[in-house]
């Protein structure tokens, strides 16, 4: 058991999630590196103080089940979990060629997973005083940006990755809504296009700047917002 408050992130042992890591890590949050194969979280952790690694591979019941009974056991609540692994899936793209696979391989990941890794770590959040929700999300999946010709968002031919963390964000709302009564503050975080596997190495921002936000609505005052997608600048458009 730890005073210190107790953080999940999942998809950390590497880019935005393991920036997360560490400045949650940084801030004084004993901080759980989900990842879905152990040895590449034992190796992260390595590189973070104030952090142990956890299999969890948001697919897959039982490993998320495993995970909640884990952390149930060391610790007994959750104080902050974030939901950052999610995946582009392989061949996405624009609407009239995408394949049906495709499109279940996203949704699967970055919306099932998610809510199942959610509804897991449900009971440790509620034992916490002042517990937080953070769902990563994008600018791709507002339909006010992305509709708006003359946005660079109105470009991306991804409807895959779009279209789930538009669900992503709903599954925000909605649990935020379900939640309102409890003091869980439940937020999504746009870290923008930074330079990792997923958003390329030619990526202006960093991952440190994209795990900004996320930290952020991670650590809100209980006069915080809920229900909403914030970017570094601030709430962003649905």
């Amino acid at each position: 058991m730890t005073d210190n408050k107790i953080a999940l992130v999942t998809g950390a042992n590497k880019g935005i999630g393991k920036e997360i890591a560490r400045q949650l890590s940084e801030a004084g949050y004993q901080v759980l590196l989900g990842s879905r194969d152990l040895g590449r979280g034992e190796e992260a952790a390595k590189d973070l103080a104030g952090t142990t690694a956890i299999q969890l591979e948001v697919t897959d019941p039982a490993s998320v089940q495993a995970a909640a009974d884990r952390i149930a056991a060391e610790y007994g609540r959750l104080d902050v979990l974030i939901n950052n692994a999610a995946i582009i899936p392989v061949g996405d793209t624009a609407v009239s060629e995408v394949a049906s696979d495709v499109l279940r391989d996203g949704f699967e990941t970055n919306v099932i997973g998610l809510v199942a890794v959610t509804q897991a770590m449900l009971p440790l959040l509620r034992k916490a005083e002042q517990a937080r929700v953070v769902n990563l999300s994008t600018g791709l999946a507002s339909f006010t940006l992305v509709s708006d010709p003359d946005s660079p968002m109105s470009t991306m031919r991804i409807v895959g990755y779009n279209a789930t963390k538009a669900a992503v964000n709903m599954v925000t709302v909605m649990l935020a809504n379900e939640l309102r009564d409890t003091g869980i503050l439940v937020n999504a975080a746009d870290p923008g296009n930074c330079a990792t596997d997923m958003g390329g190495w030619d990526a202006a921002r960093t991952p440190a700047q994209g795990a900004a936000v996320a930290v952020r609505l991670a650590t809100l005052d209980t006069d915080g917002p809920t229900g909403q997608v914030h970017a570094e600048a601030g709430q962003l458009p649905w």
